[in-house]
């Protein structure tokens, strides 16, 4: 065989690789920069508000506190503040695994979040999933510690050295929330409030 041919062979054996190699996909993820689809809730003649408003707003927030709503065992609601962060287009938040808003995530992840920031108060609806995989909690361990509470990796959880009370005894499960819809009510200037819808990528 020549040369050129062992060559040509050689290429062809790469193109094919490429061709069948896995490709990693963003399923079940809101695509950061995609705008949801909006619907006017203001009955005042006010604009629609610009999901740009209340996404600038969550991705300066160091702060503010974020309150969660589960569903009890008996149907009705229970309403706790939880220790969040919002990275990438999803909510993190952390909690004891005795706790009644864990105990009750595990058996409907359903929930909703709300958070008051700067000019607008957001709620968001959709499904709590817990993270365990060392890489993501490595990285908010990090996101917390910058926040100013020193956490770290434990076994599938973070642990430090105290917590909020309503978080119970450590170590404390990461969930991550993956909006399905939010809600907004604008509390400054321009007012109004929108309902906003997240479209999943596949």
């Amino acid at each position: 065989m020549t040369r050129t041919a062992t060559a040509n062979k050689t290429e062809s054996k790469k193109t094919t690789a490429k061709k069948t190699s896995p490709v990693r996909t963003a399923a079940n993820r809101i695509a950061p920069k995609a705008e949801p689809k909006h619907k006017n809730l203001d009955i005042y003649g006010a604009k629609p508000l610009p999901w740009s408003r209340a996404l600038k707003q969550l991705e300066a927030s160091a702060g503010g506190t974020y309150w969660l709503a589960t569903t009890n065992p008996g149907g009705w609601p229970h309403v706790a503040a939880v220790g969040a962060l919002w990275v990438d287009g999803e909510i993190y938040f952390t909690s004891g695994a005795r706790t009644r808003k864990s105990r009750n995530l595990a058996a409907n992840p359903s929930c909703a979040v709300s958070v008051s920031l700067t000019g607008i108060d957001l709620v968001f609806e959709g499904t709590a999933i817990r993270i365990t995989d060392r890489p993501t909690l490595l990285r908010l361990a990090q996101r917390y510690a910058a926040q100013g509470w020193p956490a770290s990796v434990g076994d599938r959880a973070l642990i430090a050295e105290y917590s909020a009370p309503s978080a119970g005894p450590p170590p404390w499960d990461l969930y991550v929330l993956k909006p399905t819809m939010a809600f907004g009510v604008a509390t400054a200037d321009p007012h109004g409030a929108t309902r906003w819808t997240f479209g999943q990528t596949k």
